[in-house]
């Protein structure tokens, strides 16, 4: 599982495992997922994501901290304001790619970005717009290479969309989605009589 945003306005490394228990309690607050999000967009102070999420500045440094301890963020660039130092904060790298110990995906990275996706959605409040929402979940008892396939299309439209140019002033959406293995069990056949 990977999460990524495209062309902040600093530079940083293109992927960071991400495998440390501190690193996975890290993403696992709200408020640092939001706060990494929009780091992906462009630096920013404490004072600027305080005013963004609509927290205080001693909350924000809390978690900046947290995040910069975790090697998730960075200080990527400062400026002098009369006798202060502001720090302009980034990502460590623009992939965090969730891995365990054995170098495998774990199951809680993927809930998180599910989770994720469900806090942040938003129900537009004029429903007359042209955009139409597009949420399902779909199943399919095909070979593995057939889903590999599937998951490979998949990751090719993330990267396009990923991609695509910020336009400031405009609304964010979100894209979210995977093919994954269940536990779906099947269904008995029919009885010869």
């Amino acid at each position: 599982m990977a999460e990524e945003r495209s062309k902040p306005d600093y530079e940083l490394e293109g992927v960071l495992e991400v495998r440390e228990p501190e690193q996975f309690r890290a993403v696992g607050d709200p408020t640092r997922q939001r706060i990494i999000s929009l780091l992906s967009e462009k630096a920013a102070t404490t004072s600027q994501l305080a005013g963004a999420l609509g927290q205080s500045k001693g909350s924000i440094g809390h978690h900046l901290k947290v995040l910069e301890s975790a090697g998730l963020i960075r200080v990527v660039r400062t400026r002098q304001v009369r006798a202060i130092t502001e720090k302009y904060y980034g990502r460590t790298a623009r992939l965090f790619e969730f891995l365990d110990a054995e170098g495998k995906l774990p199951k809680e990275p993927a809930f998180h970005l599910f989770r994720e996706a469900m806090n942040e959605y938003a129900v537009p409040e004029d429903a007359s717009g042209q955009f139409k929402d597009v949420v399902t979940l779909a199943h399919a008892r095909i070979p593995e290479d057939r889903a590999q396939e599937f998951a490979e299309r998949v990751w090719r439209m993330v990267e396009e969309f990923r991609e695509l140019d910020s336009v400031p002033g405009e609304k964010v959406y979100g894209f979210i989605a995977g093919v994954y293995l269940t536990d779906l069990p099947e269904l008995p056949g029919e009885r010869a009589e």
